[in-house]
């Protein structure tokens, strides 16, 4: 997922087991204001731990988005296709035309770009 997330977006620059207050995110781009959280079996029972986990990160300005492992190990490209959808485009605090985040052909270019 690391390198998947790196090279389909380079420009969110992601990073990983990234800490945010009192808690670590799986994948954190400061740039897109994004989470990404990949969730194995574990979770379903930790149910009230991750609400409030994701509440503060929320808190802090970011979104949140969950896969479960097993959808990044059978569908890696729909899930890479879900986070291009989710993505700013520009960048916070970045310039730019519209559209220019998101690699691949995965977002269609605005009136604006001509």
């Amino acid at each position: 997922m690391w390198r998947a997330l790196r090279e389909a977006f380079p420009l969110a620059k992601f990073r990983r087991q990234q800490a945010l207050g009192p808690f670590f995110a799986d994948f954190a781009s400061h740039a897109a204001g994004l989470v990404i959280e990949i969730d194995g079996g574990q979770h379903g029972e930790a149910v009230a731990q991750d609400e409030a986990r994701t509440r503060f990160i929320e808190g802090e300005g970011y979104r949140v988005i969950r896969f479960w492992n097993d959808d990044v190990m059978t569908n890696l490209e729909g899930v890479l296709a879900s986070i291009a959808s989710t993505l700013p485009s520009p960048l916070v605090g970045e310039g730019g035309p519209q559209g220019w985040m998101r690699e691949n052909g995965a977002d269609t270019p605005s009136p604006s770009q001509g």
